[in-house]
């Protein structure tokens, strides 16, 4: 099929002026995709002075929090033993962490859950689109390091399992 200029025309001033990011269309063999560039969307906050008696109880409770995601950083630190028996799956992306492909549904996998080699075992949402992790390995789901709906970064374990 050869594509029609104005089509493509049409298509282009769609985008423009919708809110979507892109656009995808296939007919008879063609596929087009258009895409635009996301605004950045920045924003003047004016500061606030804060009188001494809310600055030293906010400093206080920003240490102690801070201090307390440090010890549970460690603490997670700790409990990731990987050996030739257990393996590391890692987040293939940035995005948002899913353990069941809604909410209202079960998640993929428990601890203990057996698994094997190309079972999905969640879904890494990034840019509106829904990618479905799937294990390299059969064995038992050892520790899960993420809680749903977190975001995760690239190279981010995300599970630890048991080889079998």
């Amino acid at each position: 099929m050869k594509m029609d200029l104005n089509y493509l025309k049409k298509l282009i001033k769609m985008l423009d002026t919708s809110d979507l990011a892109e656009i995808e269309i296939e007919e008879e063999g063609s596929k087009i995709r258009l895409s635009k560039p996301r605004p950045k969307i920045s924003q003047n906050i004016p500061t606030v002075q804060l009188p001494n008696f809310f600055e030293q109880n906010l400093a206080g409770s920003q240490q102690s929090g801070t201090a307390k995601d440090e010890q549970k950083k460690e603490e997670k630190k700790e409990d990731i033993t990987p050996s030739e028996n257990i393996m590391e799956v890692r987040s293939p992306m940035v995005g948002t962490f899913y353990r069941s492909p809604s909410p209202d549904a079960d998640p993929y996998v428990n601890i203990g859950s057996e698994i094997k080699s190309g079972n999905t075992i969640c879904i890494i949402e990034a840019m509106k689109l829904m990618n479905e992790i799937e294990s390299e390995v059969s064995g038992k789901i050892v520790k899960i390091l993420v809680e749903n709906g977190q975001a995760v970064e690239f190279d981010q374990v995300l599970f630890l399992i048991e080889k079998k």
